[in-house]
Formats: structure tokens, sequence, C-alpha cells
């Protein structure tokens, strides 16, 4: 029953912490890293086995059966410590940005929107109801296209 519940809670940590992930709060992004590495911690406890036993064999003929796994405890305090890292990382990075901003919103990039139309019109080709040598389309942030010259 435990295992159940584990994997039930590791399942509940991972999808919360990507659905924070996906949003475009710069705080939400990070509390949903901070559970993903939570339900990473979990995870590899949980695969380390039945907890309590010693690492190392007491000197009985039968200690091989009875050792605890240390691999996944270690990379479990290898995953803390990257956590721990990368979370202060992205708390600075959120900080700083609203510091500049006043606000934590990621916005739209209005470039990449624009090279994703180009590429989509150009995809179409000719059948999207332009021929190649019609009018460019209508721009309201006065550039270029890309891939036009200036």
């Amino acid at each position: 029953m435990i295992d159940g519940t584990m994997a039930l809670v590791v399942g509940g940590l991972f999808a919360i912490g990507f659905y924070l992930m996906l949003q475009r709060s710069l705080m939400r992004i990070v509390l949903g890293f901070i559970l993903l590495g939570h339900g990473t911690n979990l995870l590899l406890l949980v695969a380390g086995g039945t907890p309590g036993r010693p690492p190392v064999p007491t000197g009985t003929t039968d200690a091989s059966a009875r050792t605890a796994d240390p691999l996944p405890q270690a990379m479990a305090l290898t995953a803390i410590v990257i956590t721990f890292g990368l979370t202060a990382f992205l708390m600075a990075l959120a900080y700083r940005s609203w510091r500049l901003s006043g606000h934590d919103e990621v916005h739209d990039d209005v470039e990449d929107r624009l090279i994703g139309t180009a590429r989509e019109r150009a995809d179409a080709g000719p059948e999207s109801g332009r021929d190649e040598a019609g009018p460019a389309p209508d721009r309201d942030d006065g550039g270029t296209a890309p891939g036009e010259a200036r």
C-alpha cells in the first residue's frame, strides 16, 4: 500500500509541478520547479527499497540480502543540491525581472510571432490566395519581415 500511495504522491507532485511550469508567472514557474525537485527526490527514495536496513553488512552469513542500496540516497542528495542551486538561480532571475518590469508576467515575443507567421506563409505556398508577386502583408510595426532586406 505504501508503494501505491507514494506513486500517487510522486505523480501528483510531477503533475502539479508541470502545470505550474506552463504558467506565465515566473513565481509559479519557480514553484513548479521546486515541486518537480521534491517529486524527483521522493521517486529516488522510493526506488531505494525498504528503509531502515544497514548499508554495511554486520558480519552475518546472509548479509548481502539485507543491505540497503546507498546509490538512490546518494542520487537524492545530489538532486537536492542541484534543485537548490537552480532554485536560487531562478529566484534571482525572477527578482531581477520583477525589479526591471514591476511584475513577474512573461510577455509574448513579437519577433517570435513574426517569424512564426512568416514560416506559416512560406509553408502555405501560392495556394494561400496570394501569388508570389502579390503585395506584402500589412505590418503595423514599421519594420521588415524576417528575411527581407532593408
